[in-house]
């Protein structure tokens, strides 16, 4: 275990270096600018250029376009694709859109995490534009509106959210490669599990509801520079409770997609 969170660590502080020395020209030439993109600072810029690309590429994505419910991070100001865009978009198109939301885990015990990841749902785009960023600059959900609103591992309530489901998972990483035996795709997030152990949950929660039939979609969005596509860049290592994913699109508007099942 040493070992492997120490070859992840390696990977992180190695992408960290690679995003820090991008220059502006270098995501720019990715995509044209967007009109929402055009409004962010410049510190901000290469991500959100990356983050249109995304956005054109998504919109007519069948796992996406085909999604009811859509869980979205929220972008941090720099250093990752930009969803603002594409929260506004799933919002306007009439989608349930969900959004991370972190707190202490309600069952103790030293062979669980102290914090936990659940997934919220925004009302609307007034809702969405009203959220305050965090210390780290993420718009986040007010803690005392949580219980009023529907979310995966809520309820029984009104909103039903003990039946609650997510069709599609949009989720951030740090790197992501392609295991060159099987052809899975690998995700290395920043080290907490969060979205790890959300996805165990959410799986239990589809067998105890009968819904196992339709697991929930896992793609990731990236900056093209996140993509290890050579050995001389490494490899993403994994450990058993490391989720692959069903798709990753990058910041050139390439899709990514493990080899159909034989």
């Amino acid at each position: 275990m040493a070992s492997l969170n120490a070859a992840k660590q390696q990977i992180r502080s190695a992408m960290k270096n690679k995003l820090g020395a991008l220059s502006h020209e270098a995501v720019k030439s990715q995509s044209k600018i967007t009109p929402w993109a055009v409004k962010v600072l410049p510190a901000q810029t290469k991500s959100a250029i990356a983050g249109s690309v995304v956005f054109n590429t998504l919109r007519t994505f069948k796992p996406y376009v085909d999604a009811k419910r859509v869980s979205v991070f929220l972008s941090m100001p720099a250093g990752e694709i930009q969803t603002d865009g594409i929260v506004r978009h799933a919002l306007e198109s009439g989608k349930e859109v969900f959004i991370p939301y972190l707190h202490k885990n309600p069952l103790a015990s030293p062979n669980l995490p102290a914090r936990v990841m659940d997934m919220v749902r925004l009302r609307d785009l007034h809702d969405y534009e009203s959220l305050k960023p965090d210390r780290w600059g993420i718009p986040s959900i007010d803690p005392a509106t949580v219980h009023e609103r529907q979310r995966v591992f809520g309820g029984p309530d009104a909103h039903h959210s003990d039946q609650t489901l997510l069709d599609l998972i949009l989720m951030p990483g740090v790197a992501f490669d392609i295991d060159p035996e099987a052809g899975a795709i690998r995700r290395l997030g920043h080290g907490k599990g969060f979205y790890d152990y959300f996805i165990n949950r959410h799986n239990q929660k589809s067998v105890e509801l009968g819904k196992q039939e339709t697991p929930v979609l896992l793609y990731g969005l990236a900056l093209s520079e996140q993509f290890l596509s050579s050995p001389s860049e490494g490899s993403v290592p994994v450990g058993r409770h490391d989720q692959p994913l069903d798709g990753l699109i990058l910041g050139n508007g390439e899709i990514k997609s493990p080899p159909a099942p034989k």
